[in-house]
């Protein structure tokens, strides 16, 4: 075989070994659940992700919308300080796979791969539970402690302290409330297990939803010793 032909030929086998390192390394980086993999410092670290977005940026940082001590907004954005790790984690994943959805939500969470996500909720978990007072303080009608205690106590406690079957939900805002209610009612929101939520949130009116929330809202976020 002539020298110039076998060159050239031998040329041809290397690019197409290197088209497949290059196919084969592609496919294993889809593999991972982030967009580019990182060991810079502002991964490493729950706090940092949640004040600066990471490597996302600003349009990521938790604090914009929950505040620089997971405070919440007093409206549309609740608090997190204070929350269980467990489920604060499991709503990034749910958010993250669509089973919660929220646009922002889903971005955020869809950014950061698993271990940061869990470095973030550990972080949340961990801080002092202080919120703002929701921006709903109407007056609660006389029986909603009584549906309360039927339809909620169970799962998220008494004084709505959470449960480890339920989260907290005491002096949450109450337009946030009321929005995760409608949610499950139509089943835009379904990220719990057998279908609790919803069969219970469709048992409740308009007004009842309204109620609870407001109730819900008004629980002192810190009882004083030995209240129920």
């Amino acid at each position: 075989m002539p020298k110039n032909l076998t060159l050239r030929r031998s040329a041809r086998l290397n690019l197409a070994a290197a088209g497949l390192a290059m196919a084969a390394a592609a496919m294993t980086a889809g593999c991972t659940d982030r967009m580019s993999a990182t060991e810079d410092r502002w991964g490493r670290a729950g706090e940092l992700i949640a004040m600066s977005g990471g490597e996302g940026g600003a349009r990521y940082a938790c604090v914009t919308c929950h505040g620089a001590r997971g405070e919440g907004n007093g409206f549309d954005a609740p608090r997190l300080a204070g929350l269980p790790a467990g489920y604060l984690q499991k709503q990034m994943e749910d958010y993250a796979a669509g089973l919660r959805p929220h646009e922002v939500m889903q971005d955020v969470a869809r950014f950061l791969d698993s271990h940061e996500r869990v470095r973030v909720a550990a972080y949340y978990a961990a801080l002092p539970p202080d919120g703002v007072p929701s921006a709903a303080r109407e007056a609660v009608d006389a029986g909603t402690p009584a549906l309360y205690a039927a339809a909620c106590q169970q799962c998220h406690g008494a004084a709505a302290a959470g449960t480890p079957s339920g989260p907290p939900l005491n002096a949450q805002p109450a337009f946030y409330l009321a929005q995760q209610l409608q949610d499950w009612q139509v089943s835009k929101r379904r990220n719990d297990g057998d279908h609790a939520m919803l069969k219970v949130a469709r048992q409740l009116t308009s007004e009842q939803v309204r109620q609870l929330s407001l109730y819900l809202a008004q629980i002192p976020l810190h009882p004083a010793p030995g209240a129920r």
